[in-house]
Parts: structure tokens; C-alpha cells; sequence
């Protein structure tokens, strides 16, 4: 069923020429917990002949660890030699050790972080949905809390977050963080919460809360002198997600998503947009990068990170639509050269390792890896 399911698939040409392996989207399905024998990976699939130059013929989607809820956020500290992600329903952060390729908890509680990066200083900067904040650890041990309002308005739910070289925080502002399950429930009558059935100091510290939704979404910069500037309203892309600078920071990628309860704009579309960065880093118009309909199947991004060719990567949220979720890779012309099979939604990535070389993928319940022949632009 491998070779006939793989051969159907528009773009798949190079699986349907090799004998029968097992993938994500045969039965039995794969069991990523072994090695594969195949000496290029069937679920890494080559759309573009591009690919094959930032793919690596020899190695093998791994599955690293798996029991998670809802894994998002990874990144990789180039110093520690570890990845942080976060597992936002059970409201901990995870660490992956290089060194013996195991998992421990890294931070307890999180205030159910998201979104996770390292800045040009080695520094974590975290995304909190039940503090709705976005926050840096220092080196010494404390916590310094970068943004929590913009214009005395709490934020909604900070979700992505990257680091400019210049010092500067970039995130975005959805609203994901109002549900229990990610943060707490927003105020009755607001939000999630409208007809205020649901108590949201329940099983939360006294000093959270209650909050309820007061800004549309957006993205924002923190700049080094603290001050917090909305560059994205609602009005020019809505439900605003996974975020990534080009190689040369001239260009911020933007995940457009979902319309969630609350937001006030037409909704995001579950694409990619583009902006120029120009002087003051004000953006320009954004312009469609992909809509990421393939074959048919609307393969909605989240996080998203851009290697040092361009190319941009994503996680891939295909739902039910099986051998359609893992990641899909686009040139920095908005074609689509590659794509990776995972048996499970795949909602964020990034390029990690001593070479930054090998990309993560948080995917649902498990973290998954592969190395690559190209690097992350920036850290992670």
C-alpha cells in the first residue's frame, strides 16, 4: 500500500520509483521508533530538485521521545548543547541532552510557555499563555519580564517569539492562551468564556488573573530599551503565529492562522505572509508567500524557521489528512521543493545541534529529528 498511496501523491516521484517501504502513510503504519534500512528516508520527500541539495541522503527521521500533550516551542541552546520545548498542556518546559539523548523536565510550572527562542546573548526568551507575557531568563537566574501590556492593555496570549541582532524582540499575539487547557479561561463574559460557566482562578495562582481580552491580535517588537511597539494590527493580518526573520533581516515571514473566539478581524487564513523590513523597522504591505494548499490538502503552517539559503520551513497541520503533516519547505520564492512525513500534526521546528545542521520538530506528542545539509539562519 506504501508504493501505490506514495505513487498518488503529486510530487512523490521519487518514492513511487523505490521498492515498497514502509511510511506514515502505509499499514502497518512505520514505527519511527526503529531504524530505517532504506538508505534515503521514504518520508522525506523530494517535490523540487532543489531539496536534494539541503537534504542529506544517509540519515533517518528519528523519534527522540514521545509522551508528551501539546509539544510546541522548540529551541536549541548552542551553548548547553540542549533543546528546550515546551508541553504546554502539562504546564512544563522539556529538555533534550545531546550528550545521552535524554529527556528530563527542564522548568516546572511554565506558565505554560509556547513559544521558545535564545537570543544573540545565549539567553531563553519564553512566550507564557497563563501569564499572557513574554519573558527572558537571565544568566544569573532571574526572570525578567519583557512585555505584558501594550498601551496599559494586557496582551492576549504571546505564541512565537524571535531574536533581532540588533537586541530587539519580535512576537505575536494571538489569542490561544484564554482556553484552560493552554493558560486559563478569560474573564466571564469575554472570550472563551462568555457565558461565564467557567471559574479561572480555579487550579492557578492567586496573582494570575483573571484576565480577559482587551487587544486584537498583533505583532509586536520589543525594543532593547524596553519599549513595546505594535507593527502587525489586526487589520493587516489577523490571528497572527509562527514568525521568522530572512537570513539577512530584511524580510519577517508571518504565520496567518485561524480565527479564534474573540478576535475582532476577519481571520487568519492559514498562510504565510511577507514583509519588507524597512527604516524604523516599520513593515510594509504584507504579500502573500503560500497559501500551503498541496494536492488538494490545505497543510496549514505554525512555527516556522529559514535556513541560511532562504528556504523556509514549516510545520505542517494537515489534520486527518494522513502522510500530509510533518513539514513542508519552500524556496524563498514561495515554491514548494520538499516535504517530511510525520505520523502526527506538526506544529513548531527549529535548526539545532553543534552544527545547527539538524532540524526538531515538536509534533503533537513527540519530538522528532533529522539532520540536514544547510543551517538555521540565527539561533533558535
Amino acid at each position: 500500500m506504501g508504493a501505490v498511496a506514495g505513487a498518488a501523491i503529486a510530487g512523490d516521484s521519487l518514492l513511487a520509483q523505490r521498492a515498497s517501504p514502509p511510511t506514515v502513510i502505509s499499514n502497518p503504519p512505520r514505527d519511527f521508533s526503529q531504524p530505517t534500512t532504506y538508505f534515503s528516508d521514504p518520508d522525506i520527500l523530494t517535490v523540487d530538485p532543489s531539496f536534494d541539495a539541503v537534504v542529506l541522503p544517509n540519515n533517518a527521521i528519528k523519534r527522540l521521545w514521545t509522551g508528551g500533550l501539546w509539544l510546541e516551542g522548540p529551541a536549541w541552546s548552542s551553548v548547553g548543547r540542549f533543546l528546550v520545548f515546551s508541553d504546554i498542556g502539562n504546564n512544563v518546559q522539556m529538555r533534550w541532552l545531546e550528550d545521552n539523548n535524554q529527556v528530563s523536565t527542564f522548568r516546572s510550572p511554565s506558565n505554560n510557555s509556547n513559544g521558545n527562542t535564545f537570543d544573540y546573548q545565549g539567553r531563553e526568551i519564553s512566550c507564557e499563555h497563563l501569564t499572557r507575557r513574554v519573558v527572558r531568563y537571565e544568566h544569573d537566574g532571574t526572570v525578567t519580564i519583557l512585555a505584558s501590556k501594550y498601551n496599559g492593555k494586557s496582551l492576549n496570549s504571546p505564541n512565537d517569539v524571535v531574536a533581532h541582532p540588533d537586541g530587539s524582540i519580535w512576537f505575536t499575539d494571538p489569542g490561544y492562551g484564554g482556553q484552560m487547557f493552554e493558560g486559563t479561561p478569560d474573564a466571564a463574559g469575554t472570550g472563551l468564556n462568555q457565558a461565564g460557566h467557567v471559574n479561572p482562578r480555579i487550579g492557578v495562582s492567586p496573582d494570575v488573573g483573571p484576565f480577559h481580552r482587551e487587544l486584537p491580535t498583533g505583532v509586536y517588537r520589543i525594543d532593547p530599551s524596553g519599549r513595546v511597539d505594535l507593527l502587525a494590527d489586526e487589520g493587516v493580518l489577523p490571528d497572527p503565529n509562527g514568525l521568522a526573520f530572512s537570513p539577512d533581516q530584511k524580510k519577517l515571514y508571518v504565520v496567518s492562522f485561524a480565527k479564534f473566539p474573540g478576535d475582532t478581524g476577519r481571520g487568519g487564513d492559514r498562510s504565510v505572509y511577507v514583509f519588507d523590513i524597512g527604516a524604523n523597522n516599520r513593515l510594509g504591505a504584507p504579500k502573500l508567500f503560500s497559501d500551503f494548499m498541496i494536492d488538494g490538502v490545505k497543510c496549514a503552517p505554525d512555527g516556522i524557521r529559514v535556513d541560511v539559503e532562504g528556504n523556509l520551513w514549516a510545520g505542517s497541520n494537515a489534520g486527518r489528512e494522513l502522510g500530509h503533516n510533518g513539514v513542508t519547505v519552500w524556496s524563498p520564492a514561495g515554491k514548494l521543493i520538499g516535504r517530511i512525513r510525520l505520523p502526527e500534526v506538526c506544529a513548531n521546528i527549529t535548526f539545532g545541534g553543534p552544527k545547527r545542521n539538524r532540524l526538531f520538530m515538536c509534533a503533537s506528542q513527540s519530538l522528532y529529528a533529522v539532520y540536514v545539509n544547510t543551517q538555521g539562519a540565527g539561533p533558535a
